[in-house]
């Protein structure tokens, strides 16, 4: 099931994305919130009368760093021995069709296309073998990086933390399995242009190497995202680019660059 949240008439929802054309999907707006025991309503609205929100709002983004070996060849770095965490605020997640604000403190954006996992639980110390029963589904992410900032400063928290450097979207899909997860074909475009593509079999630490890594130090709230790290081929936006990450299975996240105001 593809599990969206949206806006009409100034109301917010979930609903439940029916149909595979784009201009003919439809949300089944959802009954409660999809992280507990929910009921179709029967009541349908078209996605194209909607807007699309992030399709969760987490308390935290944990992201994996160099996951990716030639990511982190082309970075002229070395690859983690184990997983490599940092963290994006709550105030950088945007969803489809919103704009990446350029910040004014960098000259210097980097796109970065991510598997987000989205957990479903609250949880900790998660054992391997039950990774599979914490995860609620997946969505697209988009890891938009101050690249001369990280550089410079080192410390991460501005580089990847400003506000709009968090895209999430279109929608969370919750049939993929752990397996059929991190097989999956991955792919950036900038303009309609291909910069990035992948397979999310090509990461280092997998779904579950980073769950167990990130739960044993932390508590995992419902909602919750976590980034499994970047393919090669990073490379600058400009504003006025169009940016588009798909993954195979779950669907395209697109938005648009633009100056800060």
């Amino acid at each position: 099931m593809r599990i969206a949240r949206f806006s009409i008439d100034g109301n917010v929802a979930f609903g439940a994305v029916e149909g595979e054309k784009q201009d003919e999907l439809v949300l089944d707006i959802i009954k409660g919130i999809p992280f507990a025991d929910f009921e179709l309503s029967g009541t349908k609205v078209p996605v194209s009368k909607v807007r699309l929100l992030p399709p969760v709002l987490p308390n935290k983004v944990v992201a994996f760093g160099r996951n990716y070996a030639d990511h982190a060849k082309e970075m002229g770095n070395e690859v983690p021995d184990a997983p490599f965490a940092f963290f994006k605020p709550a105030t950088s997640v945007i969803g489809p069709g919103d704009e990446i604000q350029y910040p004014s403190f960098s000259q210097e954006v980097h796109h970065e296309a991510e598997l987000a996992v989205v957990i479903g639980r609250l949880c900790r110390e998660v054992p391997r073998e039950r990774v599979k029963d914490v995860i609620f589904g997946y969505t697209c992410a988009n890891d938009v990086t101050a690249r001369d900032v990280q550089k410079r400063e080192k410390q991460w928290a501005r580089a990847k933390g400003f506000d709009t450097s968090c895209p999430l979207g279109p929608w969370v899909e919750t049939d993929l399995d752990i397996a059929a997860a991190q097989d999956l074909t991955i792919q950036l475009t900038v303009n309609g242009g291909q910069r990035q593509l992948g397979r999310t079999s090509e990461m280092i630490h997998s779904i579950e190497d980073v769950i167990v890594n990130i739960s044993e130090a932390m508590t995992l709230l419902p909602g919750d995202v976590i980034l499994t790290g970047t393919p090669a081929g990073v490379g600058p936006l400009h504003v006025g680019d169009e940016v588009a990450v798909t993954i195979e299975g779950i669907g395209t996240l697109t938005n648009k660059v633009v100056k800060r105001g």
